[in-house]
C-alpha cells in the first residue's frame, strides 16, 4: 500500500470514529510536510566570500525552492531538505562538500557551482549520488555518467559566442583564465568563429583573481585594433575588473559604445573596438552595478544559455522568489546561477513526481534519468532528456544534451535578445579539435 493510500485510509477511519490515535501514529494529512513519505535530502554548494567567482544565489535559490514546495506538502509528499555548503573555490572545499553530501545521505547534488570537478565528481560517483544541473563550468560535468547537465556549459557558451561574433568582428582578442579549464576556451571560441571562415582569436591568458588587468587590456586592444575589432573577456567575476582596466586605457573611445543596433560605438564605424562576453561573466546584475545604461557594457554582445531575464518563461521562478525569498538579496532572478538552480530543481521535482514512491534513493533518481525521463522546463530550455541517444557525444563533452544558446546584447542598460529564440551550437561543438 502506498503512502498516499494509507494516509487517505486513516483519514477515513478517523472520520468514522475509529479513533484519533490512528491518525497520530500515521503522520500528517496530505498537503502537510512530514507524512508517511520519507523526506528527500539533497545538497547545493557554491563558492561564497572568495577572491574569485562567487555564487551565493545558488544555495539561496535552493532554500527558497524548498520553502515553496514544502509549503504545499513537499515534492509528491516528500519534505525537501536542502543542505548547503560553501565550496570556497578550492579543491579541498569541493571535496569537503562532496563528503558532507555523502555523510548526510543526500540523494542528489542539485544546481551547484564548482570549478573543481575532479575533486567532487569522483567522490559522488563512488557513493552513487547524481549531480543534477550543475553550473556547467568543468569538463567532468560533461563526462561523468552520474552528471545530468541542464545546459551546454561554458563550452556551448564560448563556441556560441564565436558564432555570434563571427559576422561582425574582423579581429577578436580573447582574455581568459590562465587555468586548465581556461586553456580550452580558445579552441572553443575559434570553432564558432571559423563557422564564418574567421581566422581565430588572439589568446590572452590572465590570472582569474587579479586586482587589475592593465597589461592584458593593452594586449587585447592592440590585438583587436582596427575596423571591426572585438575584445571578449571570460573571467567570471573578474570580467568586470578587466573591463574597468580596459576602460581606463589612455586612449579615447575604447569601449563597445551605445549604438542601438548593438554593434558598438557609432554603429560600429570609426574603428572602435567592441566588447563582448558570455553570461556568468557578464549578466544583468553586473550591468546594473556598473551603471546601467552608462555601464561600460552598453552595446556589448553576450551569449547565454537561457532566454533574457524579462522573458515570460521566468514568471514561475519570479513568483517563488517574490513569495519565499523576497528579503534575501542573494536571490536575483537575473543571475545565471539562480536561473540554473531553478531549472535543476525543476528537474528534481519532475523526476521525484514521476517515480511516485514512498522512499526515493539516489540510484532511483539516476536510473529514471538514464531511462529517458523527459523534463519540461516551461520554455527555459528545450525539453531535457539524458537517454543515451540524446547525448551530443562531442569530444570532451559527451553528456551535453542541451546545445542551445541565446544571442543577447546590452541596450539601454538591459540585456535583450539580439536574435529571437535559441541557436543550436551542436555542430560547432562537434567540430572542436
Amino acid at each position: 500500500m502506498t503512502g498516499r493510500r494509507l494516509t487517505s485510509l486513516l483519514a477515513y477511519v478517523t472520520a468514522t470514529a475509529a479513533g484519533a490515535s490512528l491518525l497520530t501514529g500515521c503522520g500528517a494529512l496530505p498537503g502537510a510536510v512530514g507524512g508517511s513519505r520519507e523526506p528527500l535530502t539533497v545538497m547545493t554548494w557554491a563558492p561564497d566570500r572568495t577572491k574569485a567567482t562567487n555564487m551565493p544565489g545558488m544555495p539561496a535559490m535552493a532554500q527558497a525552492f524548498a520553502r515553496w514546495v514544502n509549503s504545499s506538502g513537499g515534492i509528491d509528499g516528500h519534505e525537501l531538505r536542502v543542505l548547503t555548503c560553501n565550496e570556497r573555490n578550492t579543491s579541498e572545499g569541493a571535496a569537503d562538500c562532496a563528503r558532507q553530501a555523502i555523510d548526510q545521505k543526500a540523494v542528489a547534488v542539485v544546481g551547484s557551482y564548482s570549478q573543481h570537478g575532479r575533486d567532487f565528481m569522483n567522490a559522488l560517483e563512488a557513493a552513487g549520488i547524481p549531480y543534477v544541473g550543475g553550473y556547467g563550468v568543468t569538463d567532468d560535468e560533461f563526462t561523468s555518467p552520474l552528471s545530468y547537465p541542464v545546459n551546454g556549459g561554458q563550452a556551448s557558451l564560448v563556441a556560441g559566442h564565436g558564432m555570434q561574433l563571427a559576422g561582425v568582428c574582423e579581429k577578436v582578442a580573447l582574455v581568459r583564465p590562465d587555468t586548465v579549464g581556461g586553456d580550452r576556451l580558445p579552441a572553443l571560441l575559434d570553432s564558432g568563429l571559423r563557422r564564418a571562415k574567421h581566422g581565430g582569436a588572439l589568446d590572452i591568458p590572465a590570472a582569474e583573481d587579479a586586482a587589475e588587468y592593465t597589461r592584458q587590456a593593452g594586449r587585447a586592444r592592440s590585438g583587436a585594433k582596427g575596423v571591426g575589432g572585438c575584445v571578449t573577456a571570460v573571467l567570471g567575476e573578474r570580467t568586470q575588473t578587466f573591463f574597468d582596466s580596459f576602460r581606463r586605457l589612455p586612449e579615447e573611445k575604447r569601449r563597445g559604445g551605445s549604438g542601438q543596433d548593438g554593434k558598438g560605438g557609432q554603429d560600429g564605424k570609426g574603428g572602435h573596438v567592441r566588447i563582448s562576453s558570455v553570461l556568468g561573466s557578464v549578466d544583468q546584475p553586473v550591468i546594473d552595478r556598473t551603471g546601467g545604461s552608462h555601464s561600460p557594457f552598453e552595446g556589448a554582445f553576450v551569449t547565454g544559455w537561457y532566454p533574457e531575464a524579462n522573458d515570460k518563461s521566468w514568471a514561475p521562478m519570479r513568483k517563488v522568489i517574490q513569495e519565499h525569498a523576497f528579503v534575501d538579496n542573494r536571490v536575483d532572478p537575473a543571475d545565471t546561477g539562480v536561473q540554473t538552480t531553478w531549472i535543476a530543481y525543476t528537474v528534481l521535482k519532475q523526476v521525484v513526481e514521476a517515480l511516485d514512491r514512498d522512499r526515493i534513493t539516489a540510484t532511483e533518481i539516476a536510473h529514471a534519468l538514464d531511462r529517458g525521463e523527459r523534463i519540461d522546463t516551461g520554455g527555459l530550455t528545450p525539453a531535457l532528456r539524458w537517454k543515451y541517444a540524446d547525448l551530443l557525444g562531442a569530444s570532451g563533452f559527451p553528456r551535453i544534451v542541451n546545445h542551445q544558446v541565446t544571442f543577447q546584447v546590452v541596450r539601454q542598460g538591459q540585456l535583450v535578445a539580439q536574435k529571437p529564440g535559441f541557436v543550436d551550437v551542436g555542430e560547432t561543438l562537434l567540430s572542436v579539435t
